[in-house]
C-alpha cells in the first residue's frame, strides 16, 4: 500500500486551519484530511482515521462534482453561436473562464486555489483511503463498514492477496451479510450493465431490458462528466509553457488537442473497470446487442430492430446482426432507423478523430486511434445470443491495439558457471517451480554481510528510492535505502568507511557477473538500478497483520492477474531484463521472498533470506513475486535490476564507475557529485 506524506502532522493541521479561516466554504482540502488520517492511523487513533478518511473521500468527490457542474453550467450560459468572428469567439471563451472560476470558488472555496500533489491524486484513484478505512473499522468492531471498505478497495486492487483473504474472513464473521459487500465507488453505468447481464443470463428479459436501458442513460451521462473533467490544466510534456514562442493559434491548437485527446479517451475510461489496465472490448455496442435479443424475447420487435440497427453503426455489415435486422424487418413489414443518440455519438467520435490527426501533426506527435470496437464479440450459437461471460469481455492484447513492434522471444538458458568458487547452487528453475530462476548461497561472507549491514545503518535514508515515501508498500514497515553513488560520496567525505562503500560497489559487480554467467547471456548485462535497502517492522503495528511487505508484482510489466497477463507498457520499467536480491541477514521474523503464478495468489516457491543468499530471476511476467510481512526486526538486502539494453544503463552507475577508477588511480576527486537517484517501482 502506498502512503504519501505531503506534510508533517503539525504542518497539516496548521495549513488546514489557515485555509478554513480564509474561506466561508466548509469543504476542506482532501489531501490534508487524508494526511491527517494517515497520521491518526500511525497513532492508533482509529476513530480519527474514520473521521478524516471519510471526510477526505467526501471532499474529493465534491471537488469532482463541483468541477463538472460548474463547467457544464457555464457552457450552457455562454454557448457558441453558429457563426461568429474572432472577437465573438474569445468573448465566449473569456466569459466561460470567468464563470467557471467564480462558480468553482463559490462551490469549494479556497480549495479551488489549493494544489494537490500527484502522489495523493494517484492514491485516491487507487482507492488507498479505503485500505486505511477497512483497518480502522476492523479495529472499531464495525465489521459491516470494514467489509464495504475492503470490498471497495479490492475492486480496484484485485492483485492484493491479503485484501482478498480479509474479504473471505469477513464473510465468515457473525453479523456480516452479503449486502455489506458493496463497492462504494461503483460507476452507475457499469453497475447497471453487470446487473442487466445477470438477469439476462437468468432469462429475465424484461428486467434485463430495464437495466440495460438504465446503463445506457448512465453511460452517456458519465461521458458528459468525463469530458467536463478533461477541461482542466494540461501537461505540455517536452515543452516549457512559459518559453513558448508559438503564435496565439498554435498555443490554442496545442492545448485544445490535448483536451480533445482526453475527451476522446473517455471511450476507454468508461469501458475500463477499476484497477484494470485494458477496457472491456466492444463495451458500448454490447448494450445494443443484448437489448436487441431481449426485446425480441418479449415480442417488442420495433425496439429490437432499432437496437440491431444501432449495433450495426459500430460494426457495419456484421453478418449475424444483419440477419437479425432482415428477420425483424420482415416480421414488422417495414424498416426502421438506429437510435439517434448513438448515431450522434459516433459522428462526434469520427469528427474528433479527424481533428486529433490535424492537431497532433501540428504538435509534432504521433496519434494512434484505439480500436475499442474492433471486435464484435458475437457468440455464434443457434440463437445468436450476444456474447459475454459475466458481462465482461476478454482483454485485447496491447500488441493488437497499438502499432508497436514485438521483440522475438529470447531463448532462455541457464546452468552456466557460478564464477566464484565459494558460491553454491541451492535451487534451479525446476526446483523453484518456474523458469529463469536461481537460488544461490555464499555469494558473500558473514564478515561482508556484517560490514554492509553496518553501512546500511549509517548511509540509508527513510524513503530513499521510493519517491520519499517511508512506508511505500505497507504502513506497518519503514523502508530505508541508499544508492552506490551516494554511498561512495559518503565514503569520500569520511562519513562512512570508504572501504565499506567500495565493498557495496564490488558486491554488486559480483552479483552481476554471476547472473550474467549462470543464465548464459550472449550480451553484456548492464545495471539498471542498484539499491541497498532495509525494511523494519514498526512496533505496535504487527497484531493480526496479514498484508505483504511488498505486494505481488513483476519488474518490467504491469501484472494483471484477472486477465492472466502482464502488460509491458509504462509506467513499468519495460527495459529491465533480470533482477537479483542479495540478502545480508536472516535475524528477523517473516520477510520470506515468494514467487507466484500469474494469478498473484498461488505461491510456487518461497525463499527464506539469510546472509550471503541471493535469488536471481528474469524480470518479466513469468516471475511474479513479492515479500511476506516482516513482523519483527529488520531485513536488509542489496536489490539489483539489470538490462541488456545499453541505452538504459543506470547513469549513477556510470558515475560510480568513474569514481572507482579515479580512486584506483589515486587521483583527486574534487568536483561535487550530481546525484539524481531514480525511484524504485
Amino acid at each position: 500500500m502506498d502512503v504519501h506524506f505531503s506534510h508533517s502532522g503539525i504542518l497539516s493541521a496548521v495549513l488546514l486551519a489557515v485555509l478554513l479561516c480564509s474561506s466561508t466554504a466548509v469543504l476542506e482540502p482532501y489531501d490534508l484530511l487524508y494526511d491527517n488520517g494517515v497520521h491518526a492511523f500511525y497513532n492508533n487513533d482509529y476513530k480519527s482515521v474514520v473521521r478524516y478518511m471519510e471526510a477526505a473521500l467526501g471532499s474529493y468527490a465534491e471537488v469532482r462534482r463541483s468541477k463538472v457542474r460548474c463547467r457544464l453550467r457555464c457552457q450552457d450560459q455562454h454557448p457558441f453561436d453558429a457563426t461568429f468572428a474572432d472577437l465573438q469567439f474569445f468573448d465566449v471563451v473569456l466569459r466561460r473562464s470567468a464563470c467557471m472560476n467564480t462558480c468553482i470558488e463559490e462551490k469549494i472555496g479556497t480549495q479551488s486555489m489549493h494544489t494537490v500533489s500527484e502522489d495523493v491524486i494517484q492514491d485516491f484513484h487507487r482507492r488507498i483511503p479505503y485500505n486505511y478505512l477497512q483497518l480502522a473499522y476492523q479495529k472499531l468492531k464495525q465489521t459491516d463498514k470494514a467489509a464495504a471498505a475492503a470490498h471497495t478497495y479490492f475492486q480496484a486492487n484485485p492483485e492484493h492477496v491479503e485484501m482478498g483473504q480479509n474479504l473471505e474472513q469477513y464473510k465468515d464473521l457473525e453479523g456480516v451479510q452479503e449486502d455489506h459487500f458493496v463497492d462504494r465507488e461503483a460507476r452507475a453505468h457499469q453497475r447497471s450493465f453487470t446487473a442487466g447481464v445477470r438477469l439476462y443470463d437468468k432469462a429475465d428479459y424484461e428486467g434485463a431490458i430495464v437495466l440495460f436501458e438504465e446503463a445506457l442513460v448512465e453511460y452517456y451521462k458519465a461521458d458528459v462528466e468525463c469530458r467536463a473533467l478533461c477541461q482542466g490544466p494540461q501537461r505540455f510534456e517536452g515543452h516549457d509553457h512559459l518559453l513558448y514562442r508559438y503564435s496565439l493559434h498554435e498555443l490554442i491548437s496545442d492545448h485544445f488537442t490535448q483536451v480533445l485527446h482526453c475527451e476522446h479517451e473517455c471511450v476507454r475510461d468508461l469501458a475500463t473497470r477499476p484497477g484494470r489496465l485494458s477496457p472491456m472490448e466492444n463495451y458500448l455496442p454490447l448494450h445494443y446487442d443484448y437489448l436487441q435479443f431481449a426485446y425480441f424475447q418479449v415480442d417488442m420487435l420495433e425496439e429490437a430492430l432499432q437496437c440491431a440497427l444501432t449495433y450495426l453503426l459500430f460494426h457495419e455489415g456484421e453478418e449475424f446482426m444483419t440477419d437479425n435486422v432482415e428477420y425483424y424487418s420482415e416480421l414488422l413489414g417495414h424498416d426502421s432507423r438506429p437510435r439517434e443518440k448513438a448515431a450522434w455519438y459516433l459522428r462526434r467520435h469520427k469528427q474528433e478523430l479527424e481533428l486529433l490527426l490535424i492537431g497532433s501533426g501540428t504538435m509534432g506527435v504521433e496519434f494512434i486511434e484505439g480500436h475499442y470496437w474492433s471486435s464484435t464479440g458475437g457468440r455464434e450459437d443457434s440463437n445468436r445470443i450476444p456474447s459475454g461471460t459475466d458481462g465482461w469481455m476478454e482483454y485485447v492484447p496491447i500488441s493488437e491495439k497499438k502499432n508497436i513492434s514485438v521483440d522475438p522471444p529470447q531463448q532462455h538458458r541457464e546452468g552456466g558457471p557460478l564464477v566464484y568458487d565459494s558460491v553454491q547452487l541451492v535451487q534451479n528453475s525446476a526446483a523453484l517451480n518456474g523458469t529463469q530462476r536461481v537460488l544461490l548461497d555464499d555469494v558473500i561472507s558473514e564478515e561482508e554481510c556484517s560490514e554492509l549491514k553496518h553501512l546500511a545503518h549509517s548511509v540509508t535514508m527513510a524513503g530513499d528510492g521510493y519517491r520519499g515515501k517511508m512506508t511505500p508498500h505497507t504502513p506497518n514497515e519503514r523502508f530505508e535505502g541508499a544508492t552506490v553513488l551516494k554511498t561512495l560520496q559518503y565514503g569520500y567525505e569520511g562519513r562512512v568507511p570508504l572501504r565499506s562503500a567500495r565493498l557495496f560497489y564490488e558486491v554488486s559487480e559480483r552479483a552481476r557477473h554471476i547472473i550474467e554467467s549462470y543464465f548464459l547471456l550472449n550480451s553484456t548485462l548492464h545495471f539498471s538500478y542498484t539499491h541497498l535497502v532495509c525494511r523494519t517492522a514498526i512496533k505496535g503495528q504487527q497484531d493480526h497483520r496479514n498484508d505483504l511487505s511488498h505486494p505481488i508484482h513483476a519488474d518490467n510489466c504491469l501484472l494483471d492477474p484477472e486477465a492472466n497477463e502482464c502488460w509491458k507498457e509504462p509506467p513499468a520499467y519495460t527495459y529491465r531484463d533480470y533482477s537479483a536480491l542479495l540478502y545480508l541477514n536472516g535475524d528477523f521474523d517473516g520477510g520470506e521472498f515468494i514467487f507466484t503464478e500469474m494469478d498473484a495468489k498461488t505461491v510456487t516457491a518461497s525463499v527464506k533470506p539469510r546472509c550471503g543468499r541471493m535469488v536471481g530471476f528474469s524480470s518479466g511476467g513469468e516471475n511474479p513475486h513479492g515479500v511476506k510481512a516482516v513482523t519483527s526486526g529488520q531485513r536488509c538486502a542489496v536489490a539489483l535490476w539489470f538490462t541488456l539494453d545499453p541505452l538504459f544503463r543506470e547513469l549513477e552507475r556510470l558515475q560510480a564507475d568513474e569514481v572507482i577508477q579515479a580512486l584506483d588511480n589515486q587521483s583527486q576527486w574534487d568536483q561535487g557529485l550530481n546525484i539524481n537517484p531514480k525511484d524504485e517501482l
